[in-house]
């Protein structure tokens, strides 16, 4: 197999599962054409993050790293008239973008985009009611952070997702000195400790190349 069959598969599985519409599809245009990077999550991974919204019954999500505001609408549709994503972005000209997204995509009440580095936004951050859901995808280096400030604000049935853990395969790499690398390994090893914890990770392939995302549990 190669990257074009990966490809092919993931369109047959989205256009069969997760078709796109006239909001994601005008959401990608805008994101493409204000220059923002192409790390966007695909449209079958953004229906699973809307799935998993709606299996913990997710009132509040945390999103690190909004980018063009993409996932952000996936995950805000899975939201009750009174649910609320609070999404964090760093650049506030990719918020700016998201921002106009998720207004057109008349989501504007259910999500709360806050700017600035994820570090500093965090600790402003109220864990009542709790976080149902997090969606970490933002800078690799600090993902152990971000699993612990999603872990503080969360509750029991909680789910946390990381995103981009495979980095190439260089997951696997002791000796790496690559920041995302390591910053991912040190995600990885604090699902494996943290006793309020239950994780797995997946490799993935598809029209976003290799990679994969690790699902954790909290479970106290």
């Amino acid at each position: 197999m190669n990257r074009d069959q990966w490809s092919a598969v993931d369109h047959y599985f989205a256009q069969q599962l997760a078709p796109h519409d006239d909001v994601l599809d005008a959401t990608q245009r805008s994101a493409a054409e204000a220059g923002l990077p192409d790390i966007a999550v695909a449209a079958n991974q953004g229906k699973l993050l809307h799935l998993l919204a709606r299996l913990v019954d997710a009132r509040r999500i945390l999103e690190i790293g909004t980018l063009g505001g993409y996932s952000t609408i996936w995950l805000a549709r899975a939201l009750p008239a009174d649910g609320r994503v609070v999404t964090i972005e760093a650049d506030p000209s990719h918020a700016d973008v998201a921002r106009r997204n998720i207004e057109r995509a008349g989501l504007a009440d259910r999500v709360d985009i806050r700017v600035g580095k994820a570090l500093d936004v965090l600790p402003t951050l109220d864990s009542n009611p709790p976080v149902d859901l997090a969606f970490i995808d933002a800078d690799k280096a600090n993902n152990p952070h971000y699993v612990r400030w999603a872990l503080d604000l969360a509750r029991p049935g909680s789910v946390i997702v990381v995103d981009n853990v495979v980095r190439g395969g260089r997951v696997t790499d002791a000796d790496s000195d690559d920041p995302s690398v390591r910053g991912t390994r040190e995600a990885i090893e604090l699902l494996r400790d943290e006793p309020r914890l239950d994780a797995t990770a997946l490799q993935t392939v598809g029209v976003k190349g290799y990679d994969g995302l690790a699902i954790a549990l909290v479970t106290s």
